[in-house]
């Protein structure tokens, strides 16, 4: 090989990368219109501001944009600005930091129409079907109710007078009939936040969250970026009837996670896991044979449920309510919110159990028992006491107990 074509050989692999090069910074510099970007300002000109994208080359924007009411710029040379990018001409990357500001704000809304910019806007008033906003200081705009925010029924009032990011997804007879929405912000917001949580997040860890809604099989709780599901039966460990007896819109809550299903946009999470549970070390709190004070909670067919203590519930069976007597439901002898005196007659931790019975009730028998058991011994002359049931009767039936 002569040295003439080893030399047009290197040329020619030097313009080959050079070439790679090129298309590799341009592919790195594209940017998407309404891409917003943090960037340096390198220069200021007598029209414009040039902005140092990094990797992604230079841009400008129009230096009127950085003037105050007063006319004074308001940024130096050196400063960071964020800016949205509008579109590229004859390679220059035209940025903009206001928009429908000055003279022409017609055009520039429309731009960001076109470029998908978000414009900032100031709820005036609900009105039929949505809210009328207002853009660039004085332009009309309206918002309907379903693109306001991203779950329907919030309070309208909550919006009246607040600034808000809108993007304009209609705009028509020149800037005379414009739509914008909430909704593309909030859902590329959340899309980000739940990418930063899918990768921390995992089952069983505690975390805070809101109540965002209440409903009758539980409530909606965000925990900062996703919104899953709180159900009833997860909110205590006493049985909740009411939702709202519990919980509130707007109030900051720990919870578990229960359950992650990103593929289905589905998660679960427990409150009460969140809290001791009441029934660790119940036995040595409620021993057998012990006494105390409850309050009747519920009453069922079967029996009546005494709450002992917060989590905590015992049933007396209605064949411990009749004092020997037969009885078709509980409310013959106990009532909800009566304050109950029982004896604890069994323990189940692992299945949350606790057998209960009146504690007049038990006593009167452990009293006859005693006397029965008494006279047994003692008696010279055996004789046909009965049944406890009806030594049980006759004590209760006594003047002195009357």
């Amino acid at each position: 090989m002569d040295t003439d074509n080893q030399s047009a050989n290197e040329t020619g692999g030097e313009e080959s990368f050079a070439d790679m090069f090129e298309k590799s910074f341009k592919k790195q510099a594209r940017l998407e219109p309404g891409q917003m970007v943090e960037a340096q300002i390198v220069k200021i000109s007598a029209e414009w501001i040039f902005l140092d994208l990094g990797g992604k080359g230079e841009g400008y924007l129009d230096k009127k944009e950085m003037r105050d009411e007063a006319g004074n710029l308001t940024v130096k040379e050196g400063d960071i600005v964020r800016a949205y990018f509008m579109r590229s001409e004859n390679n220059e990357m035209h940025f903009t930091a206001k928009i429908g500001s000055g003279p022409g704000k017609q055009s520039q809304l429309e731009d960001a129409w076109k470029s998908e910019i978000p414009v900032d806007g100031t709820v005036v008033k609900e009105m039929k079907g949505g809210f009328e906003i207002r853009i660039a200081g004085s332009v009309r705009a309206f918002c309907p109710f379903s693109q306001m925010g991203l779950r329907r029924g919030e309070p309208s009032a909550e919006y009246i007078g607040r600034s808000l990011p809108f993007k304009i997804i209609e705009y028509g007879e020149s800037g005379r009939n414009i739509v914008v929405s909430r909704r593309p912000i909030l859902e590329k917001e959340r899309r980000e936040k739940v990418a930063a949580l899918k990768a921390t997040l995992q089952e069983g860890t505690k975390v805070n969250g809101t109540v965002t809604s209440l409903q009758n099989f539980g409530a909606f709780v965000d925990i900062g970026g996703i919104e899953g599901l709180l159900p009833i039966s997860e909110i205590a460990w006493t049985r909740t009837e009411k939702v709202s007896d519990l919980l509130s819109v707007g109030q900051t809550v720990e919870v578990i996670i229960k359950k992650l299903d990103w593929e289905q946009n589905r998660f679960s999470f427990s409150l009460k896991d969140a809290m001791p549970d009441p029934w660790e070390r119940v036995e040595d709190a409620f021993q057998i044979g012990s006494y105390h004070s409850g309050t009747v909670s519920r009453l069922a067919p079967f029996g009546a449920f005494v709450t002992l203590k917060e989590g905590v519930d015992g049933l007396i069976h209605i064949s411990k309510l009749g004092a020997g007597k037969r009885i078709n439901h509980p409310r013959e002898v106990v009532k909800e919110g009566q304050a109950v005196e029982v004896k604890v007659e069994a323990v189940d931790a692992g299945q949350r159990r606790l057998s209960l019975s009146l504690a007049e009730i038990s006593r009167a028998e452990e009293e006859a028992a005693v006397d029965l058991k008494n006279y047994q011994q003692t008696s010279s002359a055996p004789q046909n006491m009965g049944t406890l049931g009806e030594l049980l009767k006759g004590r209760t039936e006594s003047p002195e107990n009357k």
